[in-house]
């Protein structure tokens, strides 16, 4: 068992340069589109916010980290990650402000980071550099998550007895307990969705490291077999170990949906399209739940869809236009058909726990929908109401000013950006005091007595977006308020495609 661990680390390392080699060879990028500008005066530095939700990334690594590390108070962690079950399960990304490894969140991080970069990456000048390192870091521990047949490692860590401790990454001594889905224990929705990323990021390394893009592809397709044939919940076989954290409460239809979606972008494959065109239906194409998030793709897989339709005109997907239109319309103030909350301040509001990740996932398919309108010079008809892709620019542009602190608060909700953000965010590693200023080891509950402190957390993770203030605009800054001051991968990624976006438009990249 030993010895597979080691040769598999020698792997990883040899994949790992292989993926760097894009950053070495000249770049074939799209020439961008044209794209409605605002007004020269911005009231945010966007490419600053751009490059600071990239390098927040480099604070979630979990691994042995690159000499290139830019949060340089995060150090080596989680190291033998899988041993105990002889497999490597070193890398990826802890979610959030824990230290467990969720496979659900972090697929769908890959593959919302991915899209982002698919289709605004012609404009991040030298952010794609990092974007793409960003993904990379993922998809090296999906490749080796999904590395045997018919059998996917979905978690590493106890979240439980995870959460009975507030220690560094770099300390841990909770159980690194594994957890896979397989024949008998099936886990559709997130076999689909780590497909799905699989496939996403294959079109992003398509150009500058083809081999790499063909292994991707070729996994994903792979692994969306396995999540079609052998259908179930994980959240039912895996129950005890992934509920409340990341529970599935849409069911795995949407992920099949969403995943044969992204295959077929990344393969072009009509076998596909008859999948979506034959199961569509059923997997709810039509829902009326309009959220997206990481456990809801339905609006995501429309708008995905509708892309085939308006730009490649494949007509078969007529309806997603229809569908992905119903969704914009419930998102338009003033429209019959809105079903949108706003704090009085005008933040989209869905949620108590975490809402920021609706308002960054929102925020970006209303730029990604624009941009596919745009392309067909079409327009979205609410009624009687005539919706054009400047005014979803404008309503995306809102959210993300607000976000960055033209709201009641005059506060910013990254950390880092702006004058004012938030200090005391609930995250083990920026709340206790590094490794190199503390380099002995801080126990497992005594890291709790920083729980109820006031004292600002002392390493900033910069760029991280926080759940955000409550349906009042209230945020009160407090670490055990983990709805409000957690920060989460999820959250950021679908923000790196917007503000990218919003960058370019005022001439800031």
């Amino acid at each position: 068992m030993a010895s597979s661990f080691s040769s598999s680390s020698s792997t990883f390392a040899i994949a790992t340069f292989l993926f760097l080699l894009c950053f070495t060879t000249p770049l074939f990028l799209a020439k961008p589109q044209h794209h409605a500008h605002h007004p020269r005066f911005a009231s945010h530095n966007y490419r600053d916010a751009l490059a600071k939700s990239i390098i927040y990334f480099e604070g979630q690594r979990s691994g042995k980290l690159p000499s290139n590390q830019r949060i340089t108070w995060r150090k080596d962690s989680g190291l033998s990650d899988g041993k105990a079950m002889g497999v490597d399960l070193v890398g990826g990304y802890y979610d959030a402000g824990d230290n467990v490894k969720f496979g659900f969140p972090m697929a769908f991080t890959t593959t919302m980071l991915s899209w982002s970069v698919l289709e605004f990456g012609g404009l991040m000048k030298g952010e794609l550099q990092n974007a793409k390192e960003a993904i990379g870091w993922a998809t090296e521990y999906l490749l080796k998550a999904t590395a045997y047949p018919d059998t996917i490692y979905v978690q590493v860590g106890d979240a439980g007895k995870d959460h009975s401790c507030w220690e560094r990454p770099e300390d841990m001594d909770t159980p690194r307990s594994v957890f896979k889905i397989d024949k008998n224990t099936p886990g559709t929705e997130v076999a689909a969705e780590t497909a799905a990323a699989l496939a996403a990021a294959s079109l992003v390394y398509r150009k500058c490291n083809p081999s790499y893009s063909k292994l991707l592809v070729k996994r994903a397709i792979r692994v969306f077999e396995f999540a079609d044939k052998y259908r179930g919940s994980y959240s039912n076989g895996l129950r005890k170990v992934v509920c409340p954290y990341y529970c599935s409460v849409s069911g795995y239809e949407d992920e099949l949906l969403w995943g044969a979606a992204w295959l077929h972008r990344a393969t072009k494959n009509p076998s596909y399209i008859n999948y979506i065109q034959r199961n569509g239906q059923i997997l709810g194409a039509a829902e009326t739940d309009n959220t997206f998030g990481w456990d809801n793709k339905h609006v995501g897989a429309r708008i995905l869809l509708s892309k085939a339709f308006l730009v490649q005109k494949l007509q078969s997907l007529h309806d997603y236009k229809s569908h992905a239109d119903n969704y914009i319309c419930s998102l338009i103030p003033g429209t019959a058909f809105s079903q949108a909350q706003y704090t009085p301040g005008g933040l989209l509001f869905k949620m108590d726990d975490s809402n920021m990740q609706y308002v960054t996932s929102t925020s970006f398919l209303l730029v990604t929908y624009a941009k596919y309108l745009t392309s067909a010079r079409m327009v979205v008809k609410c009624g009687g109401v005539v919706v054009t892709p400047k005014r979803l620019r404008n309503i995306a542009k809102k959210q993300v000013d607000y976000l960055l602190g033209d709201n009641p608060l005059k506060m910013s909700f990254m950390v880092g950006y702006g004058a004012s953000y938030p200090q005391r965010i609930h995250h083990r590693g920026s709340s206790l005091p590094s490794v190199s200023n503390h380099p002995s080891k801080i126990e497992c509950r005594s890291g709790f007595s920083v729980m109820s402190s006031q004292a600002p957390n002392p390493n900033v993770l910069v760029g991280a977006v926080v759940g955000g203030p409550d349906e009042h605009d209230r945020f009160p800054d407090e670490r055990s308020d983990y709805e409000q001051s957690e920060p989460a991968t999820y959250i950021n990624a679908p923000l790196v495609g917007t503000l990218t976006y919003l960058a370019h438009s005022f001439g800031q990249l």
